[in-house]
């Protein structure tokens, strides 16, 4: 039978500590939370403005988010490669830096 894969999924993976994959997931679903109150704000009809300053919070801990998940992306698997002799990890981290910053 043929693997499965996850077509999200890149064919490298980051070995967490349980720490640290928990404070990753609980800003995700406070995250998450944001988002829902925004849709209920959407659907009782509130304020444009009341909307668009939830929505910046959003954008803000989405970018938060980013911003910590690059640093230990750095600290971790882009030093690990580049020890190993895989000078690829700094074109991929260039076009990661690509993405965030649109």
């Amino acid at each position: 039978m043929a693997e499965k894969r996850c077509p999200h999924c890149a064919e490298k993976k980051t070995e967490r500590s349980e720490e640290e994959r928990k404070k990753l997931m609980n800003r995700l679903r406070r995250i998450e939370g944001q988002v829902r109150g925004i849709q209920k704000m959407l659907e009782n009809d509130a304020y444009c403005a009341d909307i668009l300053t939830q929505s910046a919070a959003v954008s803000a801990a989405i970018n938060a988010f980013n911003k910590d998940l690059l640093a230990q992306h750095l600290h971790t698997c882009v030093v690990r490669d580049i020890r190993s002799g895989d000078d690829s990890a700094v074109d991929e981290l260039a076009e990661l830096v690509k993405k965030l910053m649109k």
